[in-house]
């Protein structure tokens, strides 16, 4: 039976996470497993690598054989230099306290690499921060200089407007107008002066003429009233006569 170390895939889309199994070469990718023996996490910067190395050493020097990628990542984590070095230890080539000496050494200076990464990529992630920051301030900074040179700009195109408005209504247009207006206030009085110098002797001649109607009035009444007063009586008896000898005469005839 093939033995291999390889990764089984699980978590959600697009967030895979990866299992380091020991499973047969005829199971599927996600089927049954022999021995789990850590976890790959490819979504991190730099990819998290949790391995158990003493076993996988165990299974290596067994003769699992693993996959191109978990290759890749056991030699990140020393552990096929571990194996190359056990090896040498089996074959007599150098001693175990050598081997792991070795191992050390190349570990700690695996991990200063590593330390050095990390601390890189905090580095520039905390760089390209400050800049998108610096980027965005400018960016708004040109923004408001953009809209105070607008204002600037629309304030002294209104100012000349606002200082011509007095110009164009100029006092000497009111005054011109002025005179126009004051020449019939001129004139009105003068019509009215006519009429009040005319009135006096309107009412002055009727006031002399009634008298003179009401003497004429007064004299020629009782003058009138005494020849009616006088003539009554001398037209009346003539004419009571006649009638009295007209019906006498009538009377007489009759008879």
């Amino acid at each position: 039976m093939s033995v291999k170390i390889r990764l089984a895939r699980r978590g959600r889309k697009k967030q895979a996470i990866y299992d380091v199994v020991v499973a047969d070469a005829r199971a599927p990718r996600d089927g049954r497993f022999i021995e789990k023996l850590g976890t790959y996490n490819p979504n991190t910067n730099p990819a998290s690598i949790n391995i158990n190395n003493e076993r996988a050493l165990t299974w290596l020097l067994n003769g699992a054989q693993p996959t191109d990628t978990v290759k890749a990542m056991l030699s990140y984590r020393g552990v096929m230099l571990k194996k190359h070095l056990q090896i040498g230890v089996l074959k007599g080539a150098i001693t175990q306290d050598q081997a792991d000496d070795k191992f050390n050494v190349w570990l700690a200076d695996k991990d200063t690499k590593i330390e050095g990464k990390k601390d890189q990529l905090a580095t520039a992630k905390a760089d390209a921060r400050k800049s998108a920051l610096a980027a965005e301030t400018a960016k708004n900074q040109a923004r408001i200089d953009a809209i105070k040179t607008r204002e600037a700009a629309a304030l002294a195109a209104a100012a000349p407007a606002v200082e011509e408005a007095p110009e164009v209504e100029e006092a000497p247009a009111l005054e011109e107008i002025a005179p126009a207006v004051e020449t019939p206030v001129d004139e009105t009085p003068a019509v009215e002066e006519t009429p009040v110098a005319e009135a006096p002797a309107v009412e002055e001649a009727p006031v002399a003429e009634i008298p003179a109607v009401e003497e004429v009035a007064a004299v020629e009444a009782p003058a009138v009233e005494e020849v009616a007063a006088v003539e009554a009586p001398v037209a009346e008896a003539p004419a009571a006569d006649a009638a009295d000898a007209g019906s006498a005469d009538g009377g007489a005839a009759g008879e």
